[in-house]
């Protein structure tokens, strides 16, 4: 790949990520897949004013000698020195970039239960320091090929080749051409249009019907509105969290979702994947799942908290995006759920609810915005699902046709 391609996708990242601001600090998580971009990346932070950059490198591998070795009591504690790097997250509001490259399946034969009871203890500690910084600083999800995703994406490659393959396809599903820059400056402009028209439509439930069995009826918060594309801080600043991104999502109301909904696409969850999966809901909670693969793990997935079992996001996708059109399934959630209609379960976006900036999270919660440790969307979309929305004066309108735009 050549490196000034690879430059122009690291300032985007940069730039129109996270849109760093003069004298900002910057945090990268990555795994050891890419070191060579990584730095690229650095330097372009640097570059874009950032007076420090910080990168924490994860293993797949390391990760489960941790688990297999440590007791739950160690896995579950967070030590003092944490607690005081959480803080300074909350006092100096660093920008937060998270690159994607691990192997889909890289934790297969890890110790769910333990896994997930050391995630529950942390969990109460952190939450904290979460939520005194949400919606106040800029993130961005992006992603770089690892060696096992990209072989387990293109099998029939040698390694190298399968490499190059996968960054053709994040580059060119990202929007990284001859200046994008500006190619992103227009798809927001696209994905804002699409937002304003179903925002004025006075949307009160959404309902999902396929020929494959899904028949799904989901309640909308009345003060939410949709939103996509880039995303503004408390304090102006406005980033893309999502590259790629083709979405126009929402939080729909807690408590309100009756049906099933089936997976159309496998879902990469703590390492491992989930597929051929359903979802029954009553009174808003999924109360039944099924799944040919890693079942008990779906099931641990929604009892993670008391919020994982409800839905948190209602997002709106056609099959003819950049993604679905590429033919590709990328078995990772930034891509996969950008080529589909996707629901997510667990915590809901508070900066959905119309003039946010004047509630409190809390507010916005009692509003029915869900709350959860887990936020985890899977796919449901394809060229046979429709969608309608029923409004506040009861009329139907038609939002999706055969997994397209009916607008």
């Amino acid at each position: 790949m050549k490196k000034s391609v690879l430059r122009a996708y690291a300032r985007l990242i940069a730039v129109s990520g996270v849109n760093i601001q003069k004298g900002q600090e910057v945090r990268i998580d990555c795994e050891l897949d890419q070191p060579e971009f990584v730095k690229m990346l650095v330097e372009e932070c640097y570059k874009a004013g950032a007076k420090k950059v910080t990168v924490d490198w994860a293993y797949q591998p390391l990760q489960k000698v941790h688990y297999r070795y440590r007791t739950l009591t160690t896995l579950g504690k967070i030590e003092e020195w944490e607690k005081a790097r959480w803080q300074h997250y909350v006092d100096a509001l660093p920008c937060r970039i998270y690159l994607v490259s691990e192997d889909p399946d890289g934790l297969k034969g890890i110790n769910q239960e333990k896994m997930a009871k050391a995630q529950m203890k942390r969990f109460p500690v952190i939450k904290p320091y979460r939520d005194a910084m949400e919606n106040k600083y800029q993130w961005c999800i992006a992603a770089v090929p690892g060696a096992a995703w990209a072989k387990k994406m293109f099998p029939d490659l040698p390694r190298g080749k399968a490499i190059e393959k996968l960054w053709e396809a994040i580059l060119e599903t990202s929007r990284v051409d001859d200046d994008p820059v500006a190619a992103w400056e227009a798809h927001n402009k696209d994905l804002h249009d699409r937002c304003a028209y179903l925002n004025s439509l006075g949307i009160d439930k959404l309902v999902y019907k396929g020929e494959n069995g899904t028949d799904l009826t989901v309640g909308m918060i009345p003060e939410a509105v949709f939103k996509g594309g880039g995303d503004t801080t408390l304090s102006g600043v406005f980033f893309n969290p999502n590259i790629p991104t083709e979405e126009c999502f929402i939080s729909p109301m807690r408590g309100v979702a009756e049906g099933i909904v089936y997976a159309t696409k496998p879902l990469s969850y703590q390492g491992q994947l989930i597929e051929n999966f359903s979802v029954r809901f009553e009174n808003g909670k999924a109360v039944e799942v099924h799944a040919e693969k890693n079942e008990e793990l779906l099931k641990k997935m929604i009892s993670m908290d008391e919020g994982a079992a409800y839905l948190g996001e209602c997002a709106l996708v056609p099959v003819d995006s950049p993604i679905s059109e590429s033919g590709l399934l990328f078995y990772e959630t930034l891509f996969d759920e950008n080529a589909a209609c996707h629901l997510a379960l667990g915590m809901g976006f508070a900066d959905t609810i119309r003039d946010f900036e004047n509630y409190t999270l809390e507010q916005c919660r009692e509003m029915g915005v869900n709350d959860s440790m887990i936020h985890v969307d899977f796919m449901i979309g394809y060229d046979g699902l429709d969608i309608d929305a029923v409004t506040r004066d009861g009329k139907t309108v038609p939002v999706f046709r055969k997994g397209k735009w009916a607008f």
